[in-house]
Parts: C-alpha cells; sequence; structure tokens
C-alpha cells in the first residue's frame, strides 16, 4: 500500500493504562472530566431522544447554533459544531494546510495541534513554554510567510495556566491578517474572571483571523457524545463547513447540548466544586513539599520527578493520571480533580507512591 510517510510516522494513539490489582476499582483522573457527571436536563433530554436514533439528526446542528449564537450575541453564521473540539483541529488543519507550510504552536500544550499538523505534512514551529505559561511575543516573533495557522490553549492543557487579557490582545493585534489565530477555550468557563480575556468581542467587530473553539465535554460532562463548537468569522465558518463530514454531531449529542445550555445552576455548581477542589489540591500537594503549578481549570499539573514512574505506580495503586512528558513537559503528572472520596484517595496514593506515608 501507498501509505504517506508522515502519516505512518506519526505515534498511535495510546489511552492510559488501567492497571490496578483485581479487587482495585480503577479511578480515572487522566481525562478532565466532570465528576458531577452530567447536567440533569441533558440527562433528560437523552431519555426522551433515544427512541428517535434511528433518524440522521440534522446536518447543519442549526437549533443549538442558533442557542450558541444567542448566547454570545453573534448570528448563526458565526457558529459551527463538531465531533468534539478535536474534529474542528483536525478540520482546520485540512482546510487551511498543505505540505510546507508552517503552524506555530508551543512545546507543553494540547498534543492534538502537533499532530494534525503533522498529519498535513505541514511544519510545527514551536516555541518553549516560561513558568508552564504561553510565551506569546515569542510566538508572534516566530511567525513567518509560510505560517498558516497558530494554536494558543488558553487555559493550556496540560500545565492549567492562563495568559491575561492584555497579553492576548497584544498577541491578537501583532499577528497578520492572513494567519489564523485559533484559541482553543476548551476550560473558558473554569478561568472566566476580569483578567481572562474575552474574545467575543473581536468575532462581533468582524475580526477575520480569530476563531474561538469550545467544548460541552469539560463543565457540561457531555465528554461521551463528543460535542463542540466554534465561534468565528462567517467567511471562515463557511469554508470550515465545506471540509465538515455530513452528520458529523450525532442526534443525541445535539439534544443534550441544547439542555445543557439552560442548565445554568449544573454550570454554577460545577464551577464551584472545581474550585473547592483547587484548593484542596493545592494544599495537599503543597503539604507534601511539591510545587503544583497554578491552575485556571478543573485538574492540577505538579512536578514529581520521574512523571512516567510516578504514573506507572499511581496506575497500580488502581488511580490513572497523565504523565506529561510525551507532550512536552517532563517530570510532571497532569491529575484531574475526581469525587472528594477520589481525591482524598489519590492523595494518600502519592504519598504512598512518594515515600511520604
Amino acid at each position: 500500500m501507498r501509505f504517506k510517510e508522515h502519516i505512518r510516522g506519526l505515534p498511535a494513539y495510546k489511552p492510559a493504562r488501567l492497571l490496578g490489582g483485581p479487587a482495585t476499582a480503577v479511578v480515572k483522573l487522566s481525562s478532565n472530566e466532570n465528576p458531577l457527571g452530567p447536567s440533569p436536563k441533558a440527562i433528560a433530554a437523552l431519555q426522551t431522544a433515544i427512541g428517535r436514533v434511528h433518524r440522521y439528526p440534522d446536518s447543519a446542528s442549526l437549533a443549538l447554533r442558533q442557542a450558541l449564537a444567542a448566547r454570545a450575541g453573534l448570528d448563526v453564521a458565526h457558529v459551527t459544531c463538531s465531533n468534539g473540539s478535536d474534529e474542528l483541529i483536525l478540520l482546520l488543519c485540512l482546510a487551511f494546510l498543505e505540505p510546507g507550510d508552517e503552524v506555530v504552536l508551543a512545546e507543553g500544550t494540547f498534543i492534538s495541534y502537533l499532530l494534525r499538523t503533522l498529519e498535513m505534512g505541514a511544519t510545527p514551529v514551536r516555541t518553549p513554554l516560561q513558568a508552564y505559561t504561553y510565551d506569546l511575543a515569542r510566538m508572534a516573533a516566530a511567525i513567518t510567510p509560510r505560517t498558516r495557522l497558530v494554536f494558543v490553549c488558553n487555559p493550556n492543557n496540560p500545565t492549567g495556566t492562563a495568559v491575561d487579557a492584555a497579553e492576548v490582545f497584544a498577541f491578537v493585534r501583532r499577528v497578520p491578517d492572513d494567519v489564523l489565530i485559533v484559541m482553543d477555550e476548551a476550560y473558558v468557563e473554569f478561568a472566566a474572571g476580569p483578567d481572562y480575556p474575552d474574545l467575543l468581542p473581536e468575532v462581533r467587530a468582524g475580526r477575520p483571523n480569530l476563531i474561538l473553539l469550545r467544548t460541552f465535554a469539560k463543565i457540561y460532562g457531555l465528554a461521551g457524545l463528543r460535542l463542540g463548537y466554534a465561534y468565528g468569522h462567517p467567511e471562515v465558518i463557511a469554508y470550515l463547513e465545506r471540509a465538515r463530514p455530513t452528520f458529523n454531531v450525532n442526534l443525541l449529542a445535539q439534544l443534550a447540548g441544547l439542555a445543557a445550555l439552560e442548565d445554568d445552576e449544573h454550570v454554577a455548581r460545577s464551577r464551584a466544586y472545581a474550585d473547592r477542589c483547587r484548593t484542596f489540591f493545592m494544599r495537599e500537594l503543597e503539604a507534601m513539599g511539591l510545587a503544583p503549578i497554578p491552575s485556571r481549570t478543573n485538574f492540577v499539573a505538579v512536578p514529581v520527578g520521574d512523571d512516567a514512574a510516578v504514573s506507572e505506580a499511581l496506575s497500580a495503586r488502581g488511580f490513572t493520571v497523565t504523565p506529561l512528558a510525551g507532550w512536552g513537559v517532563p517530570g510532571v503528572i497532569r491529575v484531574s480533580f475526581g469525587t472528594e472520596e477520589q481525591n482524598r484517595g489519590f492523595i494518600a496514593a502519592l504519598r504512598e507512591v512518594l515515600g511520604l506515608s
């Protein structure tokens, strides 16, 4: 078979190893999921709709796009929906990149940006993090006439840090008009505050080279349904629609997403719970003599030395976390927030692994 060499060379996806002993219930703290689960309104919508899955969904996801547009003060032409925000990353690379094009991205960020760039035969231009945070000035300086996309994850997965509004707006204004800024805001609901950049006014004002990626997987608790969306200029959205697979967003995802948008109470409860978990993890990890990275998300990253060995030892005790050497952050593990019982169990297991108990 005539395989493409730039795809043959990609690493195969490796899901978290669920080791644990035969009597151990595995606690998955490796995927930044919402431990409170989905919105009760979303569950009710799913239960009502299950008998309709013999029908194809609305290929345009029109009702969901209208609801998302209304919440953002935009027209429906500014919105597209996808099979998870990761599909949007793939579609952006498919639609904008050719072999030889360049993509500016950071080391130590969401690994999909790198993989999808390589998948298209394009060239990644990677800039280092500073104090586990994006260095946007360095990223802007790395742009050349061959640059087509710039990926920014804010807050950053996997470190949990966020770049403040002043830096982000200075960066947006520095990027050339023909380079698309892909601002991945998967964790925006956890980070919102006076110092966090609200970029929706830039979209409303018609900025042509900015697209905001968002998801229902995190605070809305719909990770298993794979539902993402994006806000952008109508011309860019219409162009992406040409590359989007038909029926990419399934019926249940569309209806659950619509219902979840109406459950502000669940969102507020999830945000408050993440705040409590963050405080707990920072306190407990610092008490061990560790230096957890300040987070604006529903997870925390912490340097532990040998991230692979620590992750393996935790997995053997029934807790899966994400070692970050392969993401460009060696010596660090990422831990999602679980239930209160799971969080306490993880801390006890980590103390044991580190020889502190």
